[in-house]
C-alpha cells in the first residue's frame, strides 16, 4: 500500500512539472510577440552591430 502512494505522489509531481513548464513556455512567448516588427528589426541590428568583432578576429587567422 506505501509504495502506492510513493508512485501516485511521483506522478503527480510529474504532472505538476509539466503544467509549470507549460506556463513558462506560455509567458516567455506571449512576450517574444509583443514585441513590433520595427522593435524586432533594431533589436537584430543590435545585436548584428555587437558581434561584428568577433567576425574579424576568425577571418584573419592563418589557415593552416
Amino acid at each position: 500500500m506505501e509504495r502506492n502512494r510513493w508512485v501516485k505522489l511521483l506522478g503527480v509531481a510529474g504532472v505538476a512539472g509539466v503544467v509549470a513548464t507549460g506556463v513558462l513556455v506560455a509567458r516567455d512567448e506571449r512576450q517574444r510577440r509583443a514585441y513590433t516588427p520595427d522593435e524586432v528589426r533594431d533589436r537584430l541590428r543590435e545585436r548584428a552591430a555587437g558581434t561584428e568583432g568577433h567576425d574579424d578576429r576568425q577571418a584573419t587567422t592563418p589557415a593552416g
